[in-house]
């Protein structure tokens, strides 16, 4: 049987799993049945998709068995999979909703996979109201990361409702792809794994940049007086202890072309209107069970950054750390704190080489390995206090069977000193906020989604049209009184 190493950033993802903090992404996608459909097309699906019991990579890989699987772990590449096993049909009392869906999908997320089988598995979930269906999927983070993952998923999704032949993800082939020299790859994680292994002459011109970012980031860690966007800036709160095994799911969906209009008209960034609608949601929510930090909580967001020192360079991923401005009442000061905490980071970046980016990468990411490396996530102050991720998606709709996508919802995993992960996808017009959170640590955590779109409403009172701000206003008065509004779109 054929097997394949796995590299250094694969390895940690296997070393830093727990019982209660399993490393797997995934997402949550809901389809609307079209009228002329046949009324029992979810198991048709079903049927479909299990004749097909040859994967392909990264689909068919298994843990291999024996002494080193923890110091030098391979996978077995199978030839075949148990497809009813990896690919389920569930079901919930008709008619399910948001809530009840969003329950059965923290459920689902709350189990380790199995490392005997190729450790990903997708539930079809039917019974949804207004005719509609889901599918669930998670898989290891050191099988494949969320974005290329979903990208895999996607292209098993047809761009025209007639295409109903069309094999599930896990049977299309991969596209072959010409093996990169690590100066050819984006400056992030995975090209340090790949310079740490290969020839790093290029990093030394680079030296000075980087150690500037380093000096400001120790001192941040040092003392309390850091600049808030600076990782070790954040005071420790209750999103940074240790966690549980069972999880909570809530999710939201807006439009794109609203977030779009709100950015151009507060001269921000679509980003600084996510981060805004968090740290809102996330002021409110910490305020009300007693949490809130004095000092603002900061994120950690991926980001793209094209390096001052290339110019062919195409996006580059990388991380920064912003204030979400969790101190400030006001939504419109927040909003303009959030703006410029994340102007100051990608600025800083973009004076930087690539080799000094993956080096800013390593050196930021480092002590979060190390502390889950070394069971001493959530006893450490945090990096940063919550990851926010806003993932591009598909641009147009995608169907399955006839059935059209309707919302793409990000599931994603939460560690030991970090108890709550909130995602973004984008999808056609439509943005899916996944909150993710450790069910024991963030009570009812369906509140958060609720306050986002609260939160959203004080930023349209401010920048939207005057339709949205005369229906923001009023929204945004009944919460200053602590009264819930009908037109709030439930949470899971």
């Amino acid at each position: 049987m054929d097997t394949k190493r796995l590299n250094l950033v694969d390895m940690a993802w296997l070393n830093v799993e727990t019982e209660r903090a399993p490393m797997h992404v995934g997402g949550l996608l809901t389809f609307r049945i079209p009228d002329d459909a046949p009324a029992d097309l979810p198991r048709r699906i079903v049927e479909h998709y299990h004749q097909f019991t040859k994967a392909h990579s990264p689909w068919n890989h298994r843990l291999k068995a024996g002494r080193l699987q923890n110091v030098a772990p391979e996978w077995e590449l199978l030839e075949e999979i148990d497809v009813e096993y990896h690919f389920r049909h569930s079901a919930l009392p008709a008619p399910g909703g948001e809530l009840e869906l969003g329950m059965l999908a923290s459920r689902l997320h709350s189990h380790p996979l199995d490392f005997h089988r190729p450790p990903w598995e997708a539930h079809l979930i039917e019974g949804l109201s207004d005719n509609r269906f889901a599918i669930y999927v998670k898989v290891h983070h050191s099988l494949v990361d969320g974005i290329a993952g979903m990208k895999l998923l996607a292209r098993a999704l047809a761009e025209t409702k007639d295409d109903h032949d069309r094999p599930p993800f896990w049977a299309i082939e991969p596209r072959k792809r010409r093996r990169r020299a690590p100066s050819e790859l984006s400056p992030g994680l995975y090209r340090a794994v790949a310079e740490l292994m290969g020839d790093a002459r290029d990093q030394v011109g680079s030296l000075p940049g980087f150690a500037r970012i380093v000096r400001d980031m120790l001192k941040s860690a040092r003392t309390q007086s850091g600049a808030a966007g600076l990782p070790f800036s954040s005071a420790s709160s209750v999103l940074n202890n240790r966690i549980e095994t069972q999880r909570r799911y809530a999710t939201q969906m807006y439009s794109l072309s609203e977030f779009k209009e709100l950015a151009k008209n507060a001269h921000v960034t679509i980003n600084d209107i996510v981060l805004g609608v968090c740290g809102g949601a996330l002021r409110r929510y910490l305020r009300e069970i007693g949490e809130l930090p004095d000092k603002p909580l900061t994120a950690g967001i991926p980001v793209s950054v094209r390096p001052a020192d290339d110019d062919e360079a195409g996006n580059a991923i990388t991380f920064i750390v912003a204030s979400l401005a969790t101190d400030i009442q006001d939504p419109g000061e927040r909003l303009a704190a959030i703006a410029a905490s994340t102007l100051r980071a990608k600025k800083s970046l973009s004076r930087l080489s690539a080799a000094a980016i993956t080096q800013y990468t390593v050196a930021l990411m480092a002590p979060y390995v190390l502390s889950l490396v070394t069971g001493m996530g959530g006893r450490t102050r945090p990096v940063f206090n919550v990851t926010v991720s806003n993932v591009p998606g598909p641009k147009g709709p995608l169907f399955i069977h006839g059935a059209e996508m309707e919302a793409f919802y990000p599931t994603s995993l939460v560690t030991h000193g970090q108890a709550l992960n909130i995602t973004v996808h984008g999808y056609a017009d439509t943005l899916g906020f996944g909150f993710m959170g450790c069910r024991e640590t963030l009570p009812s955590l369906q509140r958060l989604a609720v306050y986002a779109g609260e939160s959203l409403d004080e930023i349209r009172a401010l920048h939207g049209t005057k339709q949205d701000k005369k229906a923001a206003g009023k929204t945004t008065a009944d919460a200053n009184t602590g009264k819930t509004t009908a037109r709030r779109r439930k949470s899971s």
